[in-house]
C-alpha cells in the first residue's frame, strides 16, 4: 500500500510539473557526459505563470506596466499603479493533453496606503483532479484528490520617482496524500520570502510618451518541504527573474510595448554526471538535498556537472510583446526557450484582452514548437477590477 503511494505522489510530481522529456545530451571533453538533467523542485506550481495577460506574453513580467496580478511576477511594481485598489481572478486547466482535472485558480489584489506605500495578497490553488490509488494485488485503496495552495501577503513603497522595492511573505501547503497512509506521508508545509525592486524612467511629451523599465524578482526563498517528517526534503522553486520592457505610446490611440526576462531556479542542479573510466561507466552520486538554503543559493550559478556551459542552459528566456489600441483592446504574443537537456519547453504564446471601465477580461493560449507535447491547448482566462479611484492631493483653493 505505502510503496503504491509514494509511487502515486512521485508521479504527481512528475505528470504535473511541466518539464518535457528530451532526448538529447551535450558531450564534455576526457570521456564525460552529460545527459538530460532538469532540475527538480518540490511545488512546481509556484512556477506556472497564472494571469492571462502575462501567459500571452511568453511568461515575461519583471519589468511590464503594474497590473492586479503583479503579485505573482514582481510585488514592487504595485507602487507605480495608479488606482486606489485592484484585484483579479483567473482560471487555467492544466495539461489539458494529459488529463481533463487539473486547474490552476488564482486570486490577487492590492490596495494603495497612500502616495507612495501599497499592500497586496494573493492566493494559488492547484487542484490535480482525482487519483485511484491501488494495492500489489490490485485492489482499490481509495480515491485521492491531491492540492497544493499558496498563500501570500506582499508590502511594496517607492523609494524615489523611478524606483520601487517591495516584499512578499509566503505560506505553502501541499497535500499529495489525501490523507491515505497519514501514518507514513503527511501534507507538505513550507514558509517562503520573495524580496524585488522595479526601475522605470519615462520622457517624452503627452501622446508620445516612451519608457524603460526594469525589474528584478528573488521569489519562493524559504524552507524546505518534507511528506513524511522525515530527512527527505525537498527545495522550495526558489527562483530570479530578471526583466525590461521598452514602451513607446506612439500616440493619443496606439501604445506598444516589448518585453524580456530571464529565469534563473537557485537551487542545486543533480549531478548525474556519468563519467568513463577504464572501460567502465561511473555514477557520481547527489547530495545536494544535503545542502543548506545559503549554499544551495549561491552554489547553484557554479554546481552544474557540465560546468560553465551547463550553467547557461539553466536559464530560461521570455520575449514578448503587447499593443493597445484606444486603452482598451490589447494584443499580445510570446516565446518561451528552455534547453533541451533541461526540459526542453519551447513554445509560443498569443493573447487578447479588452478593457471596460474599471473591468478587463485577459484571454491567452499557447501554441508548443513540438508535436504531442502535454502545453498544448493550454488556455487562461483572467478577469481583473481596477479602481481609478485614488484622490490626488488638491490643489488649495485661491481666494
Amino acid at each position: 500500500m505505502y510503496q503504491n503511494l509514494k509511487f502515486s505522489i512521485v508521479l504527481s510530481l512528475f505528470l504535473f510539473s511541466y518539464s518535457q522529456i528530451a532526448t538529447g545530451q551535450s558531450s564534455l571533453p576526457t570521456g564525460q557526459e552529460v545527459r538530460y538533467n532538469p532540475i527538480s523542485t518540490a511545488v512546481p506550481f509556484l512556477t506556472i505563470t497564472p494571469d492571462s495577460r502575462h501567459g500571452a506574453m511568453g511568461d515575461v513580467g519583471a519589468a511590464t506596466s503594474p497590473d492586479a496580478n503583479s503579485q505573482y511576477l514582481n510585488p514592487s511594481k504595485y507602487a507605480f499603479t495608479e488606482s486606489k485598489f485592484g484585484f483579479s481572478l483567473s482560471y487555467t486547466p492544466w495539461l489539458r493533453q494529459l488529463v481533463n482535472d487539473i486547474n490552476l485558480a488564482y486570486m490577487a489584489g492590492y490596495y494603495r496606503l497612500n502616495n507612495n506605500e501599497v499592500i497586496a495578497s494573493s492566493l494559488r490553488f492547484f487542484s490535480m483532479g482525482d487519483i485511484t490509488l491501488t494495492g500489489q494485488d490490485q485492489t482499490v485503496i481509495g480515491t485521492v484528490s491531491p492540492s497544493e495552495f499558496a498563500f501570500d501577503f506582499s508590502y511594496s513603497r517607492k523609494l524615489s520617482d523611478k524606483f520601487s522595492g517591495g516584499v512578499a511573505l509566503r505560506y505553502i501547503r501541499s497535500d499529495l496524500s489525501g490523507g491515505i497512509g497519514a501514518e507514513t506521508y503527511t501534507a507538505g508545509n513550507a514558509f517562503a520570502t520573495d524580496v524585488s525592486f522595479y526601475y522605470i524612467n519615462k520622457w517624452g511629451g503627452t501622446g508620445a510618451t516612451k519608457s524603460i523599465a526594469a525589474g528584478i524578482n528573488i521569489s519562493n526563498i524559504g524552507s524546505k518541504i518534507s511528506y513524511d517528517e522525515g530527512s527527505n526534503k525537498e527545495f522550495l522553486p526558489a527562483n530570479m527573474r530578471l526583466g525590461t520592457t521598452f514602451t513607446s505610446e506612439i500616440d493619443d490611440y496606439n501604445l506598444f510595448s516589448v518585453s524580456l526576462d530571464v529565469n534563473k531556479l537557485l537551487v542545486p542542479t543533480p549531478s548525474t554526471r556519468t563519467q568513463t573510466t577504464d572501460g567502465g561507466i561511473i555514477v557520481l552520486p547527489d547530495n545536494s538535498s544535503n545542502k543548506s538554503l545559503v549554499s544551495s543559493i549561491f552554489g547553484s550559478f557554479s554546481d552544474a556537472p557540465g560546468g560553465f556551459k551547463e550553467e547557461l542552459q539553466e536559464f530560461t528566456i521570455s520575449t514578448g510583446a503587447e499593443y493597445w489600441y484606444n486603452k482598451q483592446f490589447a494584443l499580445r504574443a510570446g516565446y518561451f526557450y528552455e534547453a533541451q537537456n533541461k526540459g526542453n519547453r519551447k513554445f509560443f504564446t498569443a493573447g487578447v484582452g479588452v478593457k471596460m471601465n474599471i473591468a478587463a477580461i485577459d484571454f491567452s493560449y499557447v501554441i508548443p514548437v513540438q508535436r504531442n507535447n502535454p502545453l498544448a491547448n493550454t488556455i487562461r482566462f483572467t478577469l481583473l477590477f481596477d479602481v481609478d479611484s485614488f484622490t490626488k492631493k488638491k490643489e488649495p483653493v485661491k481666494e
